[in-house]
């Protein structure tokens, strides 16, 4: 392995400088700009315009799965409750499981668990 990236091992090797490192950088841009789908640089330009409102999005739609959560258990822990006379406990249990279902929907859908919606 003589180090040489052009790999005929032929002739001292010789180490490359900063603006033959600059050209070759370059080069590589043009490029990859030229094998660039158009459609990209166009919905990139898009989302950086509308960021604003797809951030709001998303975090609307994080605390609506939070909130979901945990009035689903509430509601739930109530009708436990009256039927079955176990007041305050089902409130108390099903609050508590209805707040980890908000906190596992929000990563969900955030992307920090392994599953997708």
């Amino acid at each position: 392995m003589s180090g040489d990236p052009s790999g005929e091992g032929g002739g001292p090797e010789k180490a490359p400088t900063d603006g033959d490192l600059s050209a070759r950088l370059k080069r590589l841009e043009t490029q990859l700009e030229g094998k660039r789908p158009k459609a990209a640089s166009s919905e990139r330009a898009r989302n950086s315009a509308s960021g604003g409102s797809a951030q709001l999005g998303q975090a609307m739609r994080l605390s609506t799965e939070f909130i979901a959560g945990v009035i689903a258990g509430g509601i739930l822990g109530y009708i436990v409750d009256h039927l079955f006379g176990t007041k305050p406990w089902g409130m108390i249990v099903l609050l508590m499981l209805g707040f980890v279902t908000g906190i596992y929907n929000v990563m969900r859908v955030s992307g920090f668990s392994g599953k997708k919606n």
